[in-house]
């Protein structure tokens, strides 16, 4: 199928000129274009029928990571390649460098953003997850002004978030995590580094003891779309490193309260049982790196 024609490109250097060419279109009439992995692959199928494409890879002020004592501020045109190899996310953000390594091949890496994956939310996608797990706050900024919102307000269902179509995701932040805390993030799929049959998340406080003082977790490649699990949130309080039957324990309990789905990759009782075996593997992780 050939897309529908497209009258206009346009590659704005700076967010007031990418909302200066959105302003002249009715909506639904121009998108703006991150990666282009996915929009254009909606674009070919007609999913998508923009009468211009508004390409933001030359938007410098939407790229780059800086960290500070505040938190670290991502631009959302980074690359999935310059993600996995940051250095300011050791320990408590270090869920990021796991899912953007393994994200596609080296060439997605290469060529893909934070922003498009978490606007557009795809069922399989690897980060939505880790920013709901990591309590990232998205920065929005349109045509009546900015506002700011946190993962779990902006992801909504498959293809969903609270992203308008006159708006552009203009910075993610992560605040400054509490002493003693670490992330991790992984995904099964059936061959390496593919879209998740199941992925999970999470990030963990400790006290002095190495008790769990505090969790996120949050599990994608769910039908309903990536959310978090409160049973395993709670089910993890005052567990240590070491105690496999507390760890088992809340993961059994985040497994017992997600609804999966059977399709073509997977049945829904293996799902459950990545959730499971994923689960402790990701909280183990978190905890090793909480502890460094």
């Amino acid at each position: 199928m050939y897309p529908a024609a497209i009258e206009d490109y346009v590659r704005p250097g700076t967010v007031s000129e990418a909302l200066a060419a959105l302003g002249k279109y009715e909506a639904g009439d121009a998108i703006f274009m991150a990666g282009g992995q996915t929009a254009m692959q909606a674009v070919k199928t007609r999913l998508l029928r923009p009468r211009c494409v508004i390409d933001l890879q030359a938007v410098a002020e939407l790229q780059g990571v800086s960290a500070g004592g505040d938190g670290v501020r991502i631009g959302p045109m980074t690359r999935y390649a310059a993600l996995a190899t940051e250095g300011s996310f050791n320990g408590a953000y270090q869920a990021l460098n796991d899912a953007a390594a393994r994200i596609g091949d080296r060439q997605v890496r290469n060529r893909g953003p934070i922003g498009g994956s978490l606007c557009w939310n795809y069922i399989a996608a690897c980060l939505p997850p880790v920013a709901l797990a990591l309590g990232m706050e998205m920065e929005l900024t349109g045509p009546n002004g900015s506002r700011t919102m946190s993962a779990d307000d902006f992801i909504g269902g498959p293809l969903e978030t609270a992203r308008e179509d006159d708006e552009i995701l203009v910075s993610l932040n992560l605040p400054a995590p509490a002493a003693n805390s670490g992330s991790a993030y992984k995904k099964w799929g059936l061959v390496t580094d593919s879209l998740p049959v199941i992925g999970v998340a999470a990030m963990l406080s400790t006290d002095g003891s190495g008790a769990c003082t505090s969790a996120r977790v949050a599990i994608g490649g769910l039908g309903d779309g990536p959310r978090r699990s409160a049973a395993a949130e709670s089910g993890l309080q005052g567990v240590s490193a070491g105690d496999d039957d507390g760890i088992a324990a809340a993961l059994q309990a985040a497994s017992d309260e997600t609804e999966t789905q059977s399709d073509m990759w997977a049945d829904a009782d293996y799902r459950k049982q990545l959730i499971r075996s994923l689960g402790a593997e990701v909280v183990a992780s978190a905890f090793a790196r909480a502890a460094n």
